[in-house]
């Protein structure tokens, strides 16, 4: 089963978008920063028109779609690479996820309170995906210093080596694993790292009620 984890700044809607995809969740969901501390777990079903299709012609008596483990996971902040805001544990709980939700906060409401003071959501995506890749270096870092002294031993270690090496120059810039190019042998050698930026994002933007049909500026800055 697909795991994916809610991630973004504290207080931009991750709670709130658990609550509305995981049936009969109650996640909190308050106007503060770091609400949610201990991750919130619920399932959620895929809708698939497909199986109607193939009910009727297989005559199946159920249906059983498919189902996603949806994980609501406490906010970062800048700094959570090096443990701020409770970064480390924070960091450890999307390492465990398959797949990244990005929430981001695309409206203005003076009364909901931004953890930057301001909603820039080019500025926010940025914040995150720099903590992820720094975490990552730190990981990639310290795996390639024992990779290399393994090579004399161990064929695969060379292969490992090979891929850090590629990784490094990309994450010393705040990019994702992911813009860089591996082939299938590489990937295998550096999955057990579970590098963070090397899993998928869907971007959820956040809008009022209003911009739900139409979006808005800062919808478009995500896109």
């Amino acid at each position: 089963m697909l795991r994916a984890g809610n991630v973004g700044l504290p207080n931009v809607g991750k709670s709130t978008l658990f609550n509305a995809v995981v049936a009969n969740a109650k996640a909190q969901a308050a106007n503060f920063p770091f609400c949610t501390i201990e991750p919130n777990v619920g399932l959620c079903t895929v809708p698939d028109e497909r199986l109607d299709v193939l009910a009727k012609i297989s005559s199946s008596a159920e249906i059983l779609p498919a189902r996603v483990e949806f994980v609501d996971i406490a906010g970062l902040v800048k700094g959570a690479s090096k443990g701020e805001g409770l970064g480390n544990q924070f960091l450890a709980n999307i390492r465990e996820v398959d797949a990244i939700v990005h929430v981001v906060r695309c409206f203005e409401n003076d009364d909901i309170v931004h953890v930057a003071g301001s909603v820039d959501p080019e500025r926010d995506i940025e914040i995150i995906n720099i903590e992820l890749a720094l975490s990552d270096m730190g990981s990639a870092e310290r795996r390639l210093e024992r990779a290399r002294k393994e090579m004399r031993t161990k064929k695969e270690a060379a292969i490992e080596v090979a891929a850090l090496e590629k990784l490094l120059p990309a994450l010393e810039e705040g990019l994702p694993a992911r813009t860089v190019a591996l082939d299938e042998e590489e990937r295998f050698a550096i999955k057990s790292l579970g590098l963070l930026t090397l899993k998928p994002v869907i971007y959820a933007a956040n809008v009022s009620e209003d911009d739900l049909a139409t979006g808005n500026a800062f919808v478009e800055k995500v896109r």
